[in-house]
Parts: C-alpha cells; structure tokens; sequence
C-alpha cells in the first residue's frame, strides 16, 4: 500500500522511527519517507547510516507543538504514523505543562493538520500505560488517544480515518530493566523492585510488523492491540544474569504490579483476532462496522494483562527474544 505513496513519520529518529523508516524502505518503493522530529542531530544519523541511504528519505525539522510547520510537513502526503512523545515516567511529574504540550496539544495538531492536508490514514502509537493511568505520562497518552478516535467524527466523510496502536515495553528500549540488568550483571548485582512484577515483552520490529499490519486493516477508529508474551521481572534476571545477587529496592512511584492492555470496562466494545484485539470505539460514527473487520467479542468481565488471558515466556523462549543481550 506504500508503493509510489508518500509517508511521514513523527519522532521518526526514535528507535522505533528508525526501524519503521528501514523497514519500509526495504519491503515497499514509497515515493518520500519523510521523519519528522525536532532532535538536528539524531537526523544528521540517520542520514550517515548507510542502511537508510535512499532518494526517497526527507527530513523535516520541526515539533508537533507547532501546529503551523505540520501543515508545511504534511503537504501532499498520504500516510501518518505519530511516534512523537515525551516519554519518561519521573520527568513528567516535575514537568506536566511539557508533556501536556506534546503528548496531548501535539496529538491534537496531528489531527488538525492530516485533515487539512487530505491524508488518507492516519495511526498513531500508544501504551499499556495509557490503561488506568497512575502516573501523568499514562494520563496525557489516554487523552491522546481520545483525541486521534474521536477525529474520526471530527473528520466526518473527508476521507481521512485515525486509528491508534497499543502495545508493551519494547524489548531492550531505552529506560528498559533489559539493558540496566546487562549493565549490572558486571557488578554482580541487580537492583530488583519486584520479582513478581510482570511485564509484556515486544521486540522493535514487531511493533514496526504490527503497524504496518493496522494500516492494511484499518478502517477508521479502531484501537489495535497484539496479542504478545508476558514474563516476570524474575524471569529476565535469571536469563540475563543467572549468577548475581539481587538488591529488591520495592516499586517506584507511578509503576504497576501488572501492565494492562485491555482493562475490564472495554471488554464489551472489544474483538478477538487470532493475533489482536481491537477495542471499537462507542461514538456514533462506528456505526455496524463490525462486521467489515470480523473477530470475535469478548466476555464482560475479559480483561488482557500482563498475568491474565496472556501466553507466558519459559526460559529458552525467553533467552531467544534476549540473545543479543547474553553475549
């Protein structure tokens, strides 16, 4: 669907930008793969790396808070993927205006500025921590994704639809436990909050696979979410570093026991696939397209998480999914 069609991608010098950018230049011939960020010198990198070397890669400098310069980046392009937010737990409780700004105003300028350019479809990531948010990260990723499924109605027939996708900790991201465990394994000793705490594990290029996937299923609306394992915290540690001691410090401030992707008061608006779930959204403009999408609706009392309804890693699955990190 890519081929000759032109693609922008926000916060595309992120890890997941990067791979999405890759991604999509190997699998389609797209007319311009343009990354969209703020960050001069993260764009300057990626033009030097030679794997993305390709006429059809833009960059655009340029915030999402500025409403004005989206409209210029989103001339003539077809395709949106919003990948841009301020991300770190800790930082948003001293900083909230910031993260309002960008998770929240941002995702709004998105909208308005897709819909004024007549982009086609628009799909915007999300997180488990947008489920019942306990901390203001999770509450402005919430707000955004109320923003991009109800601009579907806000969008009316113009022909541009909005969906968002949902998913867990991305296997060995920044500000992950995968690569502070590495990093403590020289010292012999882990620093654990919780060894039961369980957390849902995606590798980079799944995400990357599952968007891809969104934007062929998609119909407008929709709130996509993978089916995807689960481990504990325990679980990684003894892969990771089998022979170190642990130093159990208890949860921090805005942590969960256990990552929600579907929480019990959606289950009724909620369909199964053999690979996902999609959450249907209750405004009006829905409507009967159930049927269009099939799958299969869940119980009432259905809720996905990381230690309910999910398939469980053992050891060898799990030192599979972190082999370039047992070097």
């Amino acid at each position: 669907m890519f081929d000759n069609q032109s693609i922008l991608i926000t916060g595309g010098t992120g890890s997941f930008g990067q791979r999405f950018v890759q991604t999509v230049l190997e699998k389609y011939t797209p007319k311009r793969v343009i990354v969209y960020s703020r960050d001069e010198l993260k764009q300057s990198e990626m033009k030097a790396n030679p794997h993305l070397h390709n006429p059809a890669l833009r960059f655009f400098l340029g915030d999402v808070r500025d409403r004005e310069r989206l409209y210029l980046a989103m001339r003539d392009v077809d395709y949106v993927v919003h990948a841009a937010a301020l991300k770190q737990v800790p930082a948003a409780e001293y900083n909230p205006h910031e993260f309002i700004k960008t998770n929240v105003n941002g995702a709004t300028n998105i909208v308005e500025a897709s819909l004024q350019a007549g982009v086609k479809k628009v799909v915007a990531l999300s997180t488990d921590k947008a489920v019942n948010p306990v901390n203001l990260y999770g509450a402005t990723k919430l707000c955004s994704d109320k923003v991009f499924i109800a601009a579907n109605s806000y969008a009316g027939d113009s022909g541009t639809i909005y969906s968002v996708v949902r998913y867990g900790n991305v296997v060995g991201s920044r500000g992950s436990v995968i690569p502070l465990f590495v990093k403590q394994k020289e010292q012999g000793v882990l620093t654990i909050t919780n060894p039961e705490m369980t957390r849902f594990l995606i590798t980079l290029q799944q995400g990357v696979d599952f968007v891809l996937e969104s934007f062929e299923a998609m119909v407008g609306g929709e709130l996509f979410v993978p089916k995807i394992p689960t481990c504990s915290v325990a679980d990684i540690a003894q892969v990771i570093a089998p022979d170190a001691k642990w130093d159990t410090i208890g949860m921090r401030p805005g942590e969960k026991m256990h990552e929600i992707l579907i929480p019990e008061d959606e289950a009724r608006n909620v369909l199964e696939f053999d690979n996902h779930f999609v959450v249907q959204p209750i405004q009006s403009f829905w409507g009967n397209k159930i049927g269009i999408l099939g799958g299969r609706s869940c119980p009432e009392s259905f809720r996905y998480a990381s230690n309910v309804n999910c398939e469980s890693l053992n050891e060898e699955q799990l030192s599979d999914l972190l082999s370039e990190y047992l070097v």
